[in-house]
């Protein structure tokens, strides 16, 4: 089972530097106006999303489910750290989903936000990663 817990830390830094990195494009590409730069972060968007955070989100939430009904699931009841670190693993799922969104807003030129707005975007998965690692280390609660 570490085998299976390295590897599920490993894809999470993936998934985790992709959340981190996509929204950064996003600033950028909010800032951009020539052609040649629009369609370069579009490349560059596309192939961080669907070939570096999708697989890594993907694998990520497998090995996760595979240690939770493995042993996990006979502390759930009495784990209120583990409940929370749930809730928030949903919420990184709909922040990534809300990506492929922004994605697409991208890919179709009809981005509506500014990149100050990105920015702060941007800061989201940085507090869920850090409540994450402290209920998963710490187990406060």
């Amino acid at each position: 089972m570490l085998w299976v817990k390295a590897f599920h830390v490993i894809f999470m830094v993936t998934w985790f530097a992709g959340l981190f990195y996509l929204p950064r494009l996003f600033v950028y590409h909010a800032q951009s106006s020539d052609p040649v730069s629009l369609e370069r972060f579009k490349i560059m968007e596309r192939k961080l999303f669907y070939g570096i955070m999708t697989p890594g989100g993907i694998i990520t939430v497998i090995l996760g489910s595979w240690m939770f009904f493995d042993y996990a699931m006979q502390a759930y009841t009495n784990s209120l750290w583990l409940h929370i670190k749930l809730g928030l693993a949903i919420i990184l799922i709909a922040y990534h989903a809300y990506c492929w969104k922004l994605l697409q807003d991208f890919k179709f030129d009809r981005n509506k936000h500014s990149h100050v707005w990105y920015r702060w975007f941007n800061e989201f998965p940085v507090l869920l990663l850090v409540a994450m690692i402290i209920l998963v280390i710490v187990k406060p609660v």
